[in-house]
């Protein structure tokens, strides 16, 4: 008779056993002591994790529901005996998880973990989430962050999928999932702008906005720096940090719409990046702006963050100029695709980028051609930054600003030829 036990089911078991043993030294810390103690503690939970284990390994048909509805009922009787005390719902409702991450454990070890790690985490951070969620957190941000939640999980899913030849090709799936990606790069700016603090808020604002508008970016903080001479070259730091934006931007927006033509993007996109970013702040870490040190409030988190007609106009955007781009290239050949790039790139960098990316993704497009594209676009609509620059801060603070993105281009083109 074999009473070997196999290999999988030691390791499931094993990480049953772990994975109670982590949740339940969380959940023993906040058990208390005495006769007001909570019912469940570390032993609880190991112990019911490892149920949910041999429940799955035993060969008895029917024991995981069975254990299902013991753990269940015990966890309502727990809840019963403190509900005076504690009405929450959090250690009943963790129990019950953590035995059915036991049968998950006996299925497949990894996930069940991970899921282990992930509850464990989630009750540590108890203390930290209710501060999020009730100080943190305006009731404006939580209804933003339920519409971005809502759009991503629910409307995007239900978008078809496939190539749309009068769209040039493009996926109407990926074009969907670009309007999300920049609703949450609108929200994520708008969180890190308000979490950074006046001092840095200048800086931060200028980086964050630039994934909305770089061009926008630079024309507000040179109005501004025209109106505040003595924080010129905070102001222009923070312009020049959208230019690293916009770099980013190009490769998130790529490698939502081809992998790979982001991947040969990258080298150029990053040494570009760096540069900007070295010659828009090197100036501020060598002296400080004479006058002000680059305060700047917070915006006011009563106002959504979400600008939903931006991202559609981009996306829209995006469709004419794929339209175009696709036309000019399949009449004209490449220079025809190069000329309407650096057209559409006068107004807005991105949505060119995106298109060569689209095609890219439906074969249409060399890896060589799409990152030559790329920097062409990026170019074209640096010359349209530093003019703006020149117009609405002035010479001096469009030598700062239109120097940084030069140079960062300059760099990028650099890379892109060597390799």
């Amino acid at each position: 008779m074999n009473t070997s036990i196999p290999q999988d089911a030691l390791i499931g078991l094993a990480v049953a056993l772990g994975v109670g043993m982590l949740i339940g030294i969380e959940r023993e810390r906040r058990k208390g002591q005495g006769e007001e103690r909570a019912a469940a503690g570390l032993r609880t939970f190991t112990i019911a994790a490892l149920c949910g284990a041999l429940a799955q390994l035993l060969p008895v048909p029917g024991l995981v529901p069975i254990g299902a509805v013991f753990i269940g009922l015990a966890s309502m009787l727990a809840y019963w005996k403190s509900s005076e005390d504690d009405p929450g719902l959090t250690t009943e409702l963790a129990l019950f998880t953590t035995y059915l991450i036991g049968v998950q454990s006996a299925i497949g070890p990894a996930l069940g973990a991970a899921c282990g790690a992930g509850l464990a985490l989630l009750l540590a951070m108890r203390r930290r989430l209710h501060r999020f969620a009730t100080q943190l957190l305006s009731e404006q941000e939580l209804h933003d962050g339920l519409l971005l939640a809502a759009l991503a999980l629910i409307v995007l899913p239900l978008i078809p999928s496939g190539p749309l030849p009068w769209l040039g090709g493009i996926d109407p799936r990926p074009l969907a999932a670009m309007v999300v990606l920049i609703l949450a790069i609108q929200a994520g700016g708008h969180m890190a702008v308000r979490w950074l603090g006046a001092r840095a808020g200048m800086l931060g604002s200028g980086f964050v906005s630039g994934f909305i508008s770089s061009t926008a970016t630079v024309a507000s903080f040179g109005g501004r720096a025209k109106a505040q001479p003595e924080q010129a070259g905070v102001l222009a730091g923070g312009a020049a940090l959208s230019g690293v934006a916009t770099w980013i931007q190009a490769l998130v927006l790529s490698a939502a719409l081809s992998p790979a033509a982001a991947l040969a993007l990258l080298p150029a996109a990053l040494a570009a990046a760096v540069g900007t970013a070295v010659a828009g702040l090197l100036p501020l870490l060598s002296r400080r702006a004479r006058g002000g040190s680059g305060d700047a409030e917070p915006p006011a988190s009563s106002h959504s963050a979400l600008r939903p007609r931006e991202a559609l106009a981009v996306a829209a955007l995006l469709a004419v100029v794929a339209l175009v781009v696709s036309h000019a290239q399949d009449r004209f050949g490449e220079a025809g695709l190069l000329i309407s790039v650096a057209l559409a790139a006068l107004a807005d960098a991105h949505s060119p980028i995106a298109s060569m990316a689209s095609l890219h993704a439906a074969g249409n497009l060399t890896p060589e051609r799409f990152v030559r594209g790329a920097l062409i676009a990026v170019s074209v609509n640096t010359l349209t930054r530093c003019t703006v620059a020149a117009i609405a801060g002035g010479p001096r603070y469009a030598l700062r600003v239109g120097g940084a993105l030069l140079l960062g281009l300059g760099l990028g083109w650099a890379v892109a030829l060597l390799f």
